[in-house]
């Protein structure tokens, strides 16, 4: 979303404001043009014979949004059995969908199996299970690189006190595993870290991840996960692709020389193709005054878009009913009883009661994270595609919140 003759407005010339008008607020919007400019991004920077490009579905996991990155060539990158189940509702064929868990039980891991998706094993346990019953099925193995990397502690999951993947230093007892269990391991993966703007962490993730694929001769594949920075603030870094992708290509060409084998190089980006595309409106409910502070209160909160609150996020946010107003102070906040707010200290154009403020950088972790907190109902989704709009997720209404409860009285059943 641009300022285009002071009106703000997304690809094609569609008005956001009449969307909130025919939709309501809060109101998630996707551009579908600048998912279809950042997945383009990616398959540009990096010229190899085998590019895969596995969306990380956790960013925003809604079925038409799915199925558009499916129709542009993507695959997928899932950490739950029902992701890998929208995935495949979504048209995606099993061999382009990678099961990437963590934590979970053999009887998910089996329910992958049956779904007949690539599985990704991340801890020495699972591995020996998992070759145990199903040593004829290839897998491929989650190393933790302990590379420090992401915009924050929350989202780091390379180092080396992560939950995530097998330590490299773990990789003898790999070896035993894979010997006495017979399983072939098809691929090597990992994953740093979110919102990395360094290409320097990913070339150093690459060599930990090239000489820990030496020691398995029959690869397909590797997999230098995601994490690639966009930019939540004005004017703010980000990943220069265009510049990360031709070192990325010219040391994976020179390793597979040395490998004596062309393999697949997968990436598995999620915020980097959606973020950006989305943006939440919300309704300013009321201005309220503080002897310090001016309050915009809006129909919206960490229920909706949690980043702000959980990761102390920045989310740049623009009064698109009074774009050219004067610039004063506000703490957007949000409707949840807690503290709730989505940015303080804020220089927006002048707010009115009813006006409409959208929130940038809301497509990754923005809905896929909603809740029904406060009882509040989750919100609309629409996707902007060539000029149209499109509704992919109705507004939630009070049978939904009812829907899987159970009304008992206690009290008159013990009496009775």
């Amino acid at each position: 979303m641009t300022l285009h003759n002071n009106q703000y407005l997304l690809s094609n010339g569609v008005d956001p404001l009449l969307l909130a008008e025919k939709y309501g607020c809060p109101l998630y919007v996707y551009d579908a043009a600048i998912i279809k400019r950042q997945y383009e991004r990616m398959v540009n920077a990096f010229d190899v014979p085998q590019l895969r490009i596995n969306y990380a579905c956790k960013a925003l996991s809604n079925i038409s949004v799915l199925k558009y990155l499916h129709q542009m060539g993507a695959c997928l990158d899932t950490v739950s059995i029902q992701e890998a189940m929208l995935g495949l509702k979504a048209g995606f064929q099993p061999h382009e969908i990678t099961y990437t868990p963590n934590c979970v039980s053999l009887e998910e891991m089996e329910a992958a199996v049956e779904l007949g998706v690539n599985i990704n094993i991340d801890n020495i346990s699972m591995l020996e299970q998992f070759g145990h019953h199903y040593p004829h099925i290839p897998v491929c193995i989650r190393i933790n690189p302990h590379i420090m990397a992401g915009g924050n502690a929350k989202i780091s999951v390379g180092h080396i006190d992560s939950k995530f993947g097998i330590s490299i230093y773990q990789m003898p007892h790999v070896l035993k595993v894979v010997q006495a269990t017979g399983i072939r391991i098809a691929g090597v993966h990992m994953h740093t870290g979110s919102d990395i703007l360094d290409p320097e962490v990913f070339l150093n993730g690459a060599e930990v991840l090239f000489k820990i694929a030496h020691q398995f001769p029959n690869l397909d594949y590797l997999d230098l996960g995601g994490g690639f920075k966009v930019p939540y603030q004005e004017g703010a870094a980000a990943t220069n692709m265009e510049d990360l992708g031709p070192r990325i290509t010219k040391r994976f060409q020179q390793f597979c020389k040395e490998y004596g084998k062309e393999l697949a190089l997968v990436f598995e980006p999620g915020k980097f193709l959606v973020s950006e595309a989305g943006i939440l409106l919300v309704k300013v409910n009321v201005i309220k005054t503080t002897p310090s502070t001016m309050f915009a209160g809006v129909d919206s909160g960490l229920n909706h878009l949690i980043r702000p609150m959980l990761y102390d996020a920045y989310h740049h946010i623009v009064n698109i009913s009074n774009p050219t107003g004067t610039p004063r102070v506000y703490n957007v906040v949000g409707y949840i009883c807690e503290t709730d707010t989505f940015g303080a200290n804020r220089k927006i154009a002048e707010i009115k009661e009813g006006d409409i403020l959208a929130i940038k950088n809301a497509g990754a972790y923005g809905m896929s994270m909603a809740s029904n907190y406060n009882a509040r109902f989750r919100p609309a989704e629409v996707l902007v595609h060539e000029g149209k709009d499109y509704l992919i997720r109705q507004r939630e209404t009070m049978e939904d919140i009812l829907r899987n409860q159970i009304e008992v009285d206690v009290m008159q059943t013990a009496l009775v």
